[in-house]
């Protein structure tokens, strides 16, 4: 079995909290085989950048980098998060297309590659992540790196018609064509790359799931549709109800159903389209009305972007309008909070909850989706309602899924969630769970690196 190196963004050090189950996945396959793990330190430096930093636990090597401020300015703050990642979620009239970023992203993935190039060895398997390191194999490549290199991307992969209006998209997307093994979210994300290669990227389909790039090399693509430690967030979650924040939380609720939505602070996440459709819940079912609490979860991210800064702003008017037309003395319907909470309480407030909301307008999977579903009592789970519009409504079948664009679809689901018999509810959480127990996170780190090194 090959060494191991992972290479993303960002590097969970030894002694770091790891936020969500893809940290410990990959620190699983490490330990597994022994390998290195690379990437930025999270570290911005007023010289240069670029500086090595090396630390061992056990038979992992960890790697990692510092940026100078220029080069976190233009590679992160810029054409990362300006650019393309507002592209790969559709959302063509937020991209930022200054050619400044886009060369300070290709001069830092240049630096990524000098720095790991020497490292390597012939016969490791390199597992790159994610869109912030799109030309790193190509690069890696320029410096005679010969090993097998795969990439996975974990936001979705917009229609080919988007990507080429990127200016010199083919100069960004062919750096793809230099990977072994490209892995997708969902069948759609994988089939419009595919789409993208055969009308605008100059290379062709030569059979299921391979590609020829113009210059002749084949490579692969594949689904690989990433998923939780759904065991460890059962237990997690069944342990979480002591805590004294998730016993508050219900505390407060005097009885009163709970649905639940968390997510990062993003315009992706459609958290005006929800807060709207759980107005349009209160409007059209007033039966239920002061039955249920609906508390929206939103810690702040990039919040030095003024996107997100309006956002912000946007969501606290809405919140305020809601609650300034439904409240009544003893009830608030909607309860807006800007921080973060331990995962471990999360696994509990979603416990707690009826309703699950996850409404994003595009999303590659969302774990909040498949953790909801596994943090349920088994005696007495809850209702998620999901986003056709997220990777995991190719798989949780059994959830209510809507539109999230459709405010009244959204609003008859709520309702529809809160008053679901326990029979009803049981049938759908278990065809859910089985699912998740069977298609965990380990499950998918073995299937993708299978895949890697058949490829």
């Amino acid at each position: 079995m090959s060494r191991l190196v992972v290479v993303s963004n960002r590097v969970a050090l030894p002694g770091q909290s790891m936020a969500g189950g893809l940290a410990v996945a990959l620190q699983a396959a490490l330990r597994e085989r022994g390998g290195l793990w690379f990437g930025w330190n999270g570290k911005s430096v007023r010289g240069p950048g670029g500086n090595l930093e090396q630390q061992d636990e056990g038979n992992i090597r960890y790697a990692t980098v510092d940026l100078s401020r220029a080069d976190l300015d233009a590679y992160y703050n810029g054409f990362s998060n300006r650019t393309l990642w507002p592209l790969l979620h559709f959302r063509l009239d937020l991209v930022d297309y200054d050619r400044a970023t886009r060369e300070g992203y290709r001069r830092v993935n240049a630096m990524f590659a000098d720095r790991l190039a020497p490292m390597l060895r012939e016969d490791d398997t390199v597992w790159v992540h994610d869109y912030h390191l799109i030309p790193l194999a190509a690069l890696l490549r320029e410096r005679g790196i010969g090993c097998r290199i795969g990439f996975f991307l974990h936001v979705p992969m917009p229609s080919a018609d988007l990507l080429m209006a990127m200016p010199d998209h083919q100069r960004l997307f062919s750096g793809l064509y230099a990977y072994d093994l490209l892995g997708f979210q969902t069948r759609r994300d994988n089939d419009r790359f595919q789409s993208y290669v055969r009308l605008y990227g100059g290379g062709e389909v030569v059979g299921k799931d391979l590609l020829q790039a113009p210059g002749g090399r084949r490579f692969r693509t594949g689904v690989f549709p990433i998923s939780i430690d759904t065991a460890h967030i059962a237990s997690q979650a069944a342990a979480a109800v002591n805590k004294p924040a998730v016993r508050g939380l219900r505390t407060s609720l005097e009885d009163r159903l709970l649905a639940i939505g968390v997510d990062r602070l993003d315009y992706s996440k459609g958290l005006p389209e929800r807060f709207h459709g759980f107005e349009r819940y209160l409007q059209r079912h007033p039966d239920q009305k002061g039955s249920l609490t609906y508390l929206q979860l939103a810690p702040v991210s990039r919040g030095e972007v003024n996107e997100y800064q309006m956002l912000r702003n946007h969501l606290e008017q809405i919140a305020g309008h809601i609650n300034g037309a439904h409240a009544e003395p003893n009830w608030t319907p909607l309860r807006y909070v800007n921080r973060n909470f331990p995962h471990a309480t999360l696994t509990g407030f979603y416990r707690s909850a009826r309703v699950g909301l996850v409404t994003p307008l595009r999303d590659g999977m969302n774990l909040v989706a498949k953790e909801y579903v596994a943090s349920q009592d088994p005696e007495n789970p809850g209702v998620l309602v999901l986003s056709l519009l997220a990777g995991a409504a190719d798989e949780l079948r059994e959830a209510l899924l809507v539109n999230p664009h459709d405010l009244d679809g959204v609003a008859d689901a709520i309702a529809s969630a809160a008053a679901m018999p326990l029979a009803r509810r049981k049938e759908r959480w278990h065809a859910m769970m089985e699912h998740l127990r069977k298609h965990d996170i380990n499950a998918w780190r073995k299937d993708y690196l299978s895949a890697l090194e058949s490829a």
